[in-house]
């Protein structure tokens, strides 16, 4: 990735603002979305990059690399695929009251696992310690969350993201059981569904979150939700069995 700085590409001073997202690279580019380099991982940028539909990615020890994709995977909260194998599983769990949902509560154990368990898949580069450390500033300010699933009082999986307005951009998740990451995932979105959260952003296009009801849109309309979104109340990130739900019924 680092040879894409060699072509035209806005370098950023730490005083400067990132440019508009519909200045990305386009398709045809050597890498499509990329918009900028430079700049800083200060929670007031962050939450600037967040809120105009523009996120980082890089590897350690690169610039910091900011981004705006297009299409733009998401998942929309009355969209997700609750399979009949996940359902089965946490009804359950639900019944037996083996399954158990923590948010927030424990965010630098989320954060390294998430970085561990996609460093041994090679494709998880992006999670390094200044990475870490900007999203752990993040949520110290409210605007990071996570969530992680226990099963038997073992976590399972987890997954964390940021929040604005009724915005949510997840970034990563892991799972360390069959199907940990989903019911994390899951958990999150009977969260957006009691809470009127408007569109989980899934920054790229990957057939595993297609199966869970992801779907390309194109950048145009995502910034347009994007915009609306940031200005709504935020969810509210407690979780109860009762929350269980806003995603089946019949799983309580």
């Amino acid at each position: 990735m680092s040879h894409a700085l060699e072509l035209d590409l806005p370098w950023l001073e730490s005083h400067q603002p990132l440019p508009p997202a519909q200045q990305a690279w386009p398709e045809h580019a050597p890498y499509p979305g990329l918009l900028a380099a430079g700049g800083d991982l200060s929670v007031a940028r962050l939450v600037d990059a967040y809120s105009r539909g523009i996120f980082p990615w890089f590897s350690e020890g690169e610039p910091i690399l900011w981004w705006s994709t297009d299409p733009r995977m998401v998942l929309a909260p009355h969209d997700f695929k609750l399979h009949t194998s996940l359902r089965k599983q946490l009804k359950t769990l639900l019944r037996e009251q083996r399954v158990h949902i923590e948010i927030d509560t424990h965010f630098t154990d989320v954060i390294t696992t998430c970085a561990d368990v996609a460093r041994q898949d090679q494709t998880g580069t992006w999670i390094g310690p200044s990475m870490q450390l900007a999203y752990s500033a993040m949520f110290e300010a409210g605007y990071a969350h996570c969530i992680s699933a226990w099963v038997d009082g073992v976590c399972v999986g987890g997954l964390y993201g940021i929040n604005i307005g009724s915005m949510v951009f997840g970034e990563s998740m892991f799972s360390l059981a069959p199907n940990g990451s989903k019911i994390a995932l899951a958990a999150l979105v009977a969260l957006s569904r009691r809470d009127r959260v408007a569109l989980i952003d899934c920054q790229q296009v990957t057939s595993h979150l297609a199966s869970l009801g992801g779907t390309p849109i194109a950048r145009s309309a995502f910034l347009n939700t994007v915009e609306q979104a940031c200005s709504q109340p935020a969810p509210t990130w407690v979780f109860q069995t009762s929350d269980w739900q806003y995603l089946d019924k019949r799983l309580l």
